[in-house]
């Protein structure tokens, strides 16, 4: 049983989640209607993992230390979406809890996992609860509970992992979007498989992840209908996120993120003393560009139409309805 952590082995547990968020990435799409009924959170959760995975995978035999910071830097740096830029804030606060460690037990998980909630929690602008925040707050918890009584870092994060999936059923009874199509938080369903992805690494075992969801009964194909929601429920059009050098060092991100706030909703920030990473939905993706603008050069720029993206989920969830009828009529 491993009860330690180290360099190489953190290496295998983020390439093994990244594999299987990358498996799974349909099926967290299917759930993605909150905070915008886009359709493409599985998409963004995996693009992000495998940024970093990528990364890792040329470093050999790395210390703890720089594997952690080649994982926060390339989360950070590939980070897609609303959820990808919080799943690369959970690791960045990991990475900063045990920047000095060459070796981890399940305490220093524990109280690292804790640290990546909070720097998650601070840089969304408005948590919004029933999302993946949630669900790795609680994980976090459980797992600090644990390593009180023992620090074996797989009974550590084998609770963790436990307590997101016994949380996962209530996201829906906590956000009214998402109780309203009757799934779970595609985030926080990302969150647990990447979870699982890394116990797999750990342990050198394969966890098959399945749900029981016993309520409502509309959650247990775990699909979104897309249609129920109008394009008037998505309040901003556009999906704006890059990443800006920090050339000009008096630039403040706190007031970087206060303008973006006035702008539109979805916000986070995060940065390091050499680049600010941006996400925001808004009508005026310019302004944002603009902003971002006056700290340096500006890269890895994404614009999308969420109204669009939307109607592309409508229609493919009605083919989808036109098929099911199809192949169920009786000759």
């Amino acid at each position: 049983m491993a009860k330690i952590i180290d360099g190489e082995r953190f290496k295998q547990m983020i390439c093994a989640a990244a594999g299987a968020v990358d498996d799974r990435k349909q099926e967290i799409n299917e759930l993605n209607v909150f905070p915008v009924p886009d359709g493409d959170t599985g998409t963004n959760m995996s693009l992000t993992m495998l940024n970093a995975a990528r990364e890792l995978e040329k470093l050999q035999n790395p210390t703890l230390g720089r594997a952690l910071e080649v994982t926060a830097s390339g989360l950070l740096r590939g980070a897609r979406g609303n959820s990808g830029v919080i799943t690369s804030l959970l690791f960045r606060g990991m990475a900063k809890s045990l920047r000095a460690c060459s070796e981890i037990d399940g305490a220093a998980l524990a109280a690292a996992m804790t640290e990546g909630v909070q720097s998650a929690y601070k840089a969304v602008m408005k948590p919004a609860e029933g999302t993946i925040l949630t669900v790795s707050r609680l994980a976090a918890e459980a797992a600090v509970k644990t390593a009180r009584r023992d620090r074996d870092c797989e009974k550590v994060l084998a609770a963790a992992i436990d307590a997101a999936r016994a949380a996962l059923p209530e996201t829906m009874e906590m956000n009214p979007v998402l109780k309203k199509a009757g799934v779970v938080d595609a985030g926080a369903y990302g969150w647990i498989i990447i979870l699982d992805g890394m116990m797999g690494a750990l342990t050198g075992t394969v966890r098959n992840f399945v749900v029981n969801l016993a309520k409502p009964q509309k959650a247990l194909d775990m699909s979104a209908d897309f249609s129920q929601f109008d394009t008037e429920e998505i309040t901003f059009a556009y999906c704006t996120e890059f990443i800006a050098e920090r050339r000009d060092k008096r630039r403040s991100v706190a007031r970087l993120r206060a303008f973006l706030e006035s702008l539109g909703d979805s916000v986070v920030v995060v940065g390091d003393e050499e680049l600010v990473k941006i996400h925001v939905h808004t009508d005026n993706p310019d302004r944002a560009l603009g902003e971002g603008l006056k700290f340096g050069p500006l890269s890895s720029i994404k614009i999308e139409n969420m109204l669009i993206q939307h109607e592309n989920k409508v229609k493919e969830t009605t083919v989808k309805d036109i098929k099911k009828r199809v192949i169920a009529a009786p000759e």
